[in-house]
């Protein structure tokens, strides 16, 4: 499958996802080409559901919370995310990442 939402960069990862606010718990609910599909239980005012996406991926990828930062869709359903890490590799983020 390609996983055209995961790309390295210099400095990590950028992940590109779409999420869905006001979810009854926060999960990976699918992937496609473009973005990974993610529900988060915060509602989408004053920043809550950008900070409970910045704590969900660096929990799924075992990060402090400023390893990742939102660089683009700040008030947009679709993000990009920059993942700052030399610890993890490709394999590993997809695993982590992986819809359960």
């Amino acid at each position: 499958m390609s996983r055209n939402w995961l790309s390295e960069t210099g400095s990590g990862f950028r992940l590109a996802v779409q999420i869905s606010p006001n979810g009854k718990k926060s999960e990976i609910l699918s992937a496609t080409d473009e973005a990974l599909r993610i529900r988060l239980q915060a509602p989408p005012v004053d920043g809550k559901a950008n900070e409970a996406l910045i704590r969900f991926i660096a929990d799924q990828l075992d990060l402090p919370k400023s390893s990742v930062q939102i660089t683009h869709g700040f008030t947009s359903r679709r993000k990009l995310l920059d993942i700052r890490t030399s610890a993890l590799t490709r394999e590993d983020v997809e695993k982590q990442l992986s819809i359960t």
